[in-house]
């Protein structure tokens, strides 16, 4: 932070995307008993894109003890990106290759599907298309990221390594090496989350808000979900999107909740040319993400801690900011800016960096989404597609990736 940012200048807390324009999304009070055919705990992203699938063919009520939006939706940096926390050749390493490459060929294709469905609905929510780069650090160097991008190529990804010299003359940037890839893109989460409520309730659903689930009861013709309000919502299937908060008897083995920071620099920050198309990420742990929003800010986060509730700690956050702000003047030390907003949030993660996407051990009118790792938004376009084929009957051809 510059000397000309005072305290009192600084959005401490305040995600950036709280202050987005055009958030509004029709809710009402649950004040008596419904019946449906999908009932979709959570409002946020990945609420917004289930109810999004399933509104066109079915009756959906989306509930949330928040009002929609204000979960873990808000604390994302929507770097909207097909690559996977764990590199293709790790994760080959943890449930084998040709998984591997199907996990990532899926993620690939759910980012051109997630564009698809903004040009189709006209969803204004800033996206833009970008490369990815992918700097190499203290726990993949250049040698892992050059074989890396070998089996990326090998496969038909997009991806190209580039040695230290090509990456100090094309972008200025230190580092002994990088992969640059094609085919991501950012957006605004909050305006795109809804706007996908918004044609979800154009096509029939209903948002019920505040309202919260205290017990799901299944019997064999379905689900009814208790609620603070006093009054049941029976559905014929059930679907969790809960973010980050694991519901209550859903086993996740291997994950666990951690905290992340993130920051926001003020508007038409002078940058380098080539940041307006990049996201930018490390293959470091902890490590360092950026990239730039559409009225020029800088938009950083990283600083990941194993720790669900780090995050609430206010100082804390300001510590974190402090890092932040170091590693970027470290690594793009000709970028003179000053720091708006920063905010922090509850971030999950699992042992391969794919999210759990299934039925709910024991029940089978239950479905349960959890977008572990840093794909989040990338990861609910696909549990919107799988748990939707589940929903119709269907079976999907990548489902078992997802499955704890």
């Amino acid at each position: 932070m510059t000397g000309a940012t005072t305290k009192r200048d600084l959005r401490t807390g305040r995600s950036l995307w709280a202050d987005s324009p055009g958030l509004g999304v029709r809710a009402r009070s649950l004040t008596e008993a419904i019946s449906v055919d999908v009932a979709i705990v959570g409002a946020g992203i990945s609420g917004a894109f289930m109810a999004h699938e399933l509104a066109r063919d079915h009756s959906v009520a989306v509930l949330d003890r928040r009002p929609p939006l204000m979960g873990s939706t808000l604390a994302s940096t929507a770097l909207l990106q097909w690559e996977i926390d764990l590199p293709l050749t790790a994760l080959a390493g943890r449930i084998g290759m040709a998984k591997a490459h199907r996990a990532y060929r899926r993620s690939r294709s759910a980012v051109d599907a997630l564009k698809r469905i903004v040009a189709q609905e006209g969803i204004r929510c800033g996206l833009k298309p970008k490369q990815a780069l992918y700097l190499a650090g203290d726990e993949y160097g250049h040698r892992a990221l050059e074989a890396e991008a070998e089996a990326r190529a090998a496969m038909g990804l997009e991806s190209r390594y580039l040695g230290p010299a090509d990456l100090r003359a094309r972008f200025g940037v230190e580092r002994t090496g990088a992969i640059l890839s094609d085919g991501s893109a950012s957006a605004d989460p909050a305006r795109l989350a809804a706007g996908l409520l918004r044609r979800a309730i154009e096509n029939g659903a209903r948002v019920w808000s505040p309202v919260e689930v205290l017990e799901a009861v299944e019997d064999p013709d379905g689900v009814t979900l208790l609620t603070d309000a006093g009054h049941a919502v029976r559905a014929k299937k059930v679907v969790f999107c809960c973010g980050y908060e694991f519901p209550k008897g859903v086993p996740t083995p291997g994950a666990e909740v951690i905290s992340t920071w993130a920051m926001a620099s003020k508007a038409r920050t002078r940058c380098p040319a080539w940041l307006r198309d990049m996201l930018v990420w490390e293959a470091s742990d902890p490590y360092l993400y950026l990239r730039m929003g559409g009225d020029g800010r800088l938009i950083v986060g990283g600083e990941d801690e194993a720790s669900a509730t780090a995050h609430e700690d206010p100082a804390k956050l300001v510590r974190k900011c402090e890092t932040l702000t170091h590693k970027l003047r470290r690594l793009l030390p000709e970028v003179d800016f000053e720091v708006d907003y920063v905010w922090a949030g509850a971030f999950g993660e699992s042992a391969t960096g794919l999210p759990q996407i299934g039925p709910v051990e024991g029940m089978n009118h239950v479905h349960a989404v959890m977008g572990f790792g840093g794909n989040g938004i990338t990861y609910s376009v696909i549990a919107s597609q799988v748990v939707g084929r589940a929903v119709r009957g269907e079976a999907d051809p990548d489902g078992d990736l997802y499955r704890a």
